[in-house]
């Protein structure tokens, strides 16, 4: 029954496909990961919370989607990513509902541990695998796509987040972005996105679960990427901080940081229609060295580097998104890739839960010679990503065992 549907569903051009994932990604990305920048204080003060609660919530939901995110893989794999993407606007608006809804400690914990799972069905790692399911080794190209069109969702979110504050009030915010996932999200994702024909086969194959096998490129990979993943955690909470203790101004830090969403888009655009048809480990690398090379230039040139660390890190960050997605995919194959990915997601996830505190409590003993131990990191991800041999595609044909 399953197969005769399959066969029947009307097929998408990637065109629409990327351009509905992409849009219901930006939407995802605004209404969850970038809402506590500018909710936190207001949500701490409605309910009479410090806002290190705020965020400790929000940690909270980042480790669970870190824990969940194997799972979610794997569902993806067996029964494709359409269900899954709708289910997660579902419970994005949900978890968001609760949120307008707390009123003390308990209930904005129970909204972010919601929040936490909608992230894991929802973000950039599930639709990565939705991808995979629709278009198998063809998917690197889609992926860049929707990762042009989601880098837009730091854009989105902090403006009009801080617009409805002020204009309606917090709670009425978060209902708002509820309204958004099922009114624009949820059809995008149920109506836009096709049926992989293939699924029904695949489920009819035995199919061993995905493990850390082969060991040594999957370590390698889950260590690249929770080094990247701390370093965009801790540079999304302290960026400005760390430029002030450089020396700039709050001015020049600000400007400086309204860089980074521009110099990511331009890095995914180069990587588009330059380094798309190179194995997506060269972008990998590149991307590792862009950030240290910031770092270089803000240490010697002082508040004058601030925009060329801004932007070098911004470039390295987008084309490190778009790796994480395309590595993978280049070195093991599209078989089992949701819960692969979901496997070497969760350290980064973790890592980047707990990245603005250890970078925060760094930033509080070293001063801004904190940037050597960021830019440390991404010297090491360089090193491990020069361990992986840019012919070894589909290794193991995609199946360790």
């Amino acid at each position: 029954m399953a197969e005769d549907r399959s066969s029947l569903a009307p097929t998408r051009s990637r065109p629409v496909v990327v351009a509905a994932l992409g849009t219901s990604q930006t939407f995802a990305w605004a209404s969850s990961y970038y809402l506590p920048a500018i909710l936190a204080d207001p949500i701490s003060a409605g309910i009479g919370v410090p806002s290190t609660w705020v965020f400790a919530a929000f940690s909270a939901s980042l480790l669970i989607a870190a824990l969940s995110g194997p799972y979610v893989g794997r569902a993806i794999d067996r029964r494709g990513g359409r269900g899954v993407l709708t289910l997660s606007s579902l419970v994005l608006a949900a978890g968001l509902i609760g949120l307008a809804a707390a009123v003390g400690p308990l209930s904005l914990f129970g909204a972010g541990a919601v929040l936490g799972v909608g992230m894991a069905l929802g973000l950039y790692d599930a639709a990565f695998a939705a991808l995979t399911t629709f278009y198998g080794d063809e998917a690197g190209g889609p992926i860049t796509g929707i990762t042009l069109i989601a880098g837009f969702a730091s854009t989105v979110s902090c403006p009009l987040s801080s617009l409805l504050n002020h204009a309606l009030g917090w709670r009425e915010t978060c209902l708002v972005w509820a309204a958004v996932n099922l009114l624009i999200s949820l059809p995008l994702n149920r109506f836009l996105l096709p049926f992989p024909s293939h699924l029904a086969h695949l489920r009819r194959m035995p199919e061993a679960p995905v493990s850390w096998k082969p060991y040594k490129e999957m370590f390698l990979l889950a260590f690249v990427f929770a080094a990247a993943w701390f370093v965009t955690g801790s540079m999304a909470a302290h960026l400005p901080r760390l430029l002030e203790g450089a020396g700039a101004t709050p001015l020049q830090a600000v400007a400086a940081a309204a860089l980074i969403g521009p110099a990511q888009v331009a890095a995914r655009l180069a990587e588009f229609f330059i380094l798309g048809r190179k194995h997506p480990l060269v972008s990998a690398r590149i991307a590792a060295c862009l950030h240290p090379l910031g770092a270089v230039a803000l240490v010697f040139m002082g508040p004058s580097g601030a925009a060329i660390f801004a932007v070098l890190y911004g470039a390295g960050n987008g084309l490190m998104t778009i790796a994480r997605g395309a590595v993978p995919l280049a070195v093991f194959g599209p078989r089992g890739y949701g819960e692969r990915t979901g496997l070497l997601g969760a350290p980064a996830r973790a890592v980047q839960a707990l990245a603005p505190l250890g970078f925060g409590l760094l930033l509080d003993l070293m001063g801004e010679s904190v940037i050597l131990v960021s830019a440390g990191l991404c010297l090491s991800a360089l090193g491990a990503l020069l361990c992986l041999r840019a012919t070894q595609t589909h290794l193991h044909g995609g199946n360790e065992n």
